[in-house]
């Protein structure tokens, strides 16, 4: 997919998640293993604002949650930040997201997927499809939250189901690359 076609929410949300360039440090005690953590405690913000989304129907929005989270809990999430239009741009592709994950469910029906294993899912799907972060950075990011918050062994399934979709992704866009230098 092109970034011609993403919408502004996929766009500016992508800014903290690119392409697996590793932001430089803002000061020089600033390590690797900072910035590692500081993208996971991103993913993880976002997951659980995308849990609380997804318990509630998607009655509420990424929006109201964040403020909720703020309030209640002295978090500090920027309301126009990109942990809410990452969730945001989650609920509103999330058909999209789901028609994307059914064909590579080999005897496994959606509905038995857990809902953190779904929503792991969902999440790197979007991000597959709408950023332009590293396939392989994605990947383990989603594996590292399923060992967090889903199933004992889902982790291994995420790992498989994700694996097919980042290659099918992949040829898509080599194919569509081919065709348009023609």
């Amino acid at each position: 997919m092109e970034n011609d076609n993403k919408s502004d929410v996929d766009k500016s949300a992508q800014d903290h998640l690119t392409s697996g360039v590793i932001p430089q440090p803002e000061n020089a005690c600033e390590t690797l293993d900072q910035v590692i953590q500081s993208r996971r405690k991103t993913r993880s913000l976002v997951f659980h604002i995308l849990y609380a989304v997804d318990a509630l129907d998607y009655e509420v929005t990424a929006r109201d949650v964040a403020t909720k989270l703020n309030s209640e809990y002295e978090t500090d999430i920027a309301l126009d930040g990109d942990i809410v239009k990452i969730v945001e741009g989650i609920a509103q592709h999330k058909q999209e997201l789901d028609a994307t994950l059914i064909p590579f469910l080999e005897n496994w029906k959606f509905e038995r997927i857990g809902k953190c294993t779904l929503l792991v899912l969902r999440y790197a799907i979007w991000e597959i499809l709408y950023t332009d972060t590293s396939h392989n950075i994605i990947l383990n990011e989603a594996i590292e939250l399923a060992k967090c918050f889903s199933e004992k062994d889902a982790y291994k399934f995420v790992n498989g189901i994700l694996d097919k979709i980042s290659k099918q992704h992949k040829s898509k866009e080599e194919t569509e690359n081919d065709l348009s230098q023609e």
